[in-house]
């Protein structure tokens, strides 16, 4: 047994939720986790009521890459230093800005939290170079249910179960196709490709449909990869996780350091995670996306 996993048994699953996460998706399984919350941000978009709010924005149209570094950034802040540490704070204070701008509904707000829980889960139990700890796995879910709170979202449950089971109906309630799932989707995917060589890209948006299962392939009203493709994708995941399990330990964690972070070079280093996040909404948003203004407060008593 690795060093790594023999520490997360070593600690208490509830108690010590931020520093089995942190280890965890930082030195365990840190490819995996950002592959799969890649995916888990593709699934929020087959809901149409976050997708038209994205793609009104413009900013997955106009800013992709940006748009991704900071997710995946203020993320990465959260788990690397704890939401409570001053960097976790002031992550959480840029997430709560960004979000507090705009009528964004709690059940949507639970819905793209849950997929940061099991998405992860459920594509390390597929591709995994081993399988996840139950103490992982509660971490997991201890981890966002803490983040969730200080985020202000109402009604995530207490159980890790209820919750996945939340995840599934609301799935199976809100995907359907639209064009605004459709148009978040190609800018997205159209990232993905980006980050490889001119000649490999239209490979890399079929090699994305060949992970999409069917319910995500019918929202964004694209068609799936050819089975062969589908395949091979599986088989070399699944390649590549026997060759992980054949290295030793991670001594350095990963979280926050991704080369395909092109917005902050160097990111940490002369960085705060006050500098990330999206600008204001644009002056021509139509209203029915703003959150409405708090009322003002009355005067003060003479």
């Amino acid at each position: 047994m690795r060093r790594w996993t023999r520490r997360i048994l070593q600690l208490d699953p509830v108690a010590d939720h931020a520093e089995i996460y942190r280890i965890s998706a930082g030195y365990e399984f840190p490819w995996d986790y950002q592959r799969a919350l890649e995916l888990a941000l593709l699934r929020t978009y087959c809901v149409p009521s976050i997708s038209a709010l994205l793609d009104a924005t413009g900013e997955f149209r106009d800013r992709p890459q940006r748009r991704y570094d900071d997710t995946a950034l203020l993320m990465a802040e959260l788990a690397a230093h704890g939401y409570d540490s001053p960097r976790g704070r002031e992550a959480l204070r840029v997430i709560n800005r960004a979000h507090g701008r705009y009528a964004i509904g709690n059940d949507d707000l639970r819905y793209v939290l849950s997929t940061f829980v099991y998405d992860p889960i459920d594509w390390i139990d597929r591709f995994g170079w081993r399988p996840l700890t139950d103490h992982e796995r509660v971490a997991a879910f201890e981890f966002y249910r803490a983040v969730g709170r200080r985020m202000g979202i109402r009604d995530v449950p207490d159980d890790i179960e209820r919750f996945r089971r939340f995840k599934t109906d609301y799935e199976a309630a809100t995907f359907r196709y639209s064009e605004s799932n459709r148009n978040v989707a190609r800018a997205t995917i159209g990232l993905l490709a980006g980050w490889f060589p001119a000649p490999l890209r239209p490979a890399v948006r079929v090699g994305v449909r060949a992970m999409l299962d069917p319910p995500m392939l019918a929202a964004f009203g694209l068609r799936p990869a050819p089975r062969w493709v589908s395949g091979a994708a599986r088989l070399g995941l699944r390649a590549r996780a026997r060759v992980v399990r054949l290295l030793p330990s991670r001594r350095r964690s990963r979280l926050g350091v991704d080369p395909r972070n092109r917005t902050y070079p160097g990111y940490p280093t002369g960085y705060r995670p006050s500098d990330l996040g999206a600008p204001p909404p644009p002056a021509d948003l139509d209203p029915r996306w703003l959150r409405a203004a708090p009322p003002e407060p009355p005067p003060p008593r003479p």
